[in-house]
């Protein structure tokens, strides 16, 4: 019972994902006056869909390599317990439109039930593999999750620099060109988001089905790719209209130039991490994106004290999952008697 649970709660997983970073994804081409919200949604909700169908297994790779220990015949109840920490998380940070990291809650609920089942040793923290000069576990997400925000916001400020150059001679009516060149950047950056975020839920579905006995392998079975494709999609459709205003207009005013370039640069980021198999927060790179470019535009017109709030949620993601989803085992398993 707990296993058909933890699949139907990864899935609205990937649901409140797709929700609360579409606010992240659209928000510089609707701010910039590129597209309505409507079109940009569709757009977003289409290049998730493809990007999560055709985005590969090494994300999944990674994530199921998070817990050091088998958790036995608990497995459904340790998913349940991860994934209902996310979900929560989620939920709270949309409500009060902070564009937070559906990864970090994530990786957070997992540590959290490593720890619940195990102690320290629950966890595959990556220490020892770091000294051999290898990423791996925890280590290896949080280089990433680290790596990808730097170089977001390096990035978005030397992009930014280069199309100061180039267009410095350019004409008011360049504006027209740039708003549709980000149709092609916004599809692309929401279909790195797909491929990478979608393979999260992926992961934890087909733990749940292995001990479930549906399943031999830790293969990704179609309709489990299909149905977090769907899932992911119909988020983003809903758009987190909080998040939105929050990365569109409450960080940097953005010009079409300014949401071309972070598009691009947010684009080119996911996808490199997505194949080295990092599972990155997508709407934190295109959170630091938007402040390096605003940074390179003019550092006095960037809203610091924004940037500073959201840098402190990043940082409590992973805490306060851990801790929500390490209360959520104890309290199953004195309930359930396990």
């Amino acid at each position: 019972m707990l296993a058909i649970v933890g699949i139907l709660l990864s899935l609205l997983f990937a649901f409140t994902n797709g929700y609360n970073d579409a606010g992240a994804d659209v928000a510089t081409m609707v701010s910039s006056g590129a597209a309505s919200v409507k079109g940009a949604l569709l757009t977003a909700s289409l290049a998730n869909f493809v990007g999560a169908l055709v985005g590969g297994s090494a994300v999944v790779l990674t994530m199921q390599g998070v817990l050091n220990h088998d958790v036995g015949e608990n497995v459904a109840l340790a998913i349940f317990a991860a994934v209902a920490a996310a979900n929560a998380w989620n939920i709270f940070t949309w409500y009060y439109g902070i564009p937070s990291s559906s990864t970090h809650a994530l990786i957070g609920g997992l540590i959290g039930v490593g720890l619940a089942f195990h102690g320290l040793t629950g966890v595959n923290w990556g220490w020892e593999e770091l000294l051999a000069g290898h990423l791996s576990g925890v280590t290896k997400v949080l280089v990433f999750l680290i790596a990808s925000v730097l170089l977001g916001f390096l990035g978005g400020y030397i992009l930014m620099k280069i199309a100061g150059v180039a267009l410095r001679r350019a004409k008011i009516r360049i504006n027209a060109n740039l708003k549709r060149a980000q149709w092609l950047t916004t599809g692309v950056q929401t279909f790195a988001h797909g491929a990478n975020d979608a393979q999260k839920q992926m992961a934890l579905i087909a733990l749940l089905l292995m001990a479930a006995g549906s399943s031999s392998s830790l293969e990704i079975p179609l309709w489990v790719r299909v149905a977090c494709a769907a899932a992911i999609a119909l988020g983003t459709l809903g758009g987190g209209y909080r998040i939105m205003r929050t990365v569109g207009r409450k960080i940097f005013k953005i010009k079409p130039v300014h949401a071309l370039v972070s598009q691009a640069n947010s684009s080119l980021t996911v996808l490199f991490s997505t194949l080295l198999g990092a599972p990155v927060s997508s709407t934190q790179v295109i959170t630091s994106g938007v402040m390096g470019v605003g940074t390179a535009e003019n550092r006095k017109l960037v809203h610091w004290r924004v940037g500073k709030d959201l840098v402190v949620s990043w940082f409590l993601s992973i805490p306060v999952t851990m801790v929500l989803a390490a209360i959520l085992v104890i309290a199953l398993r004195s309930l359930l008697g396990l």
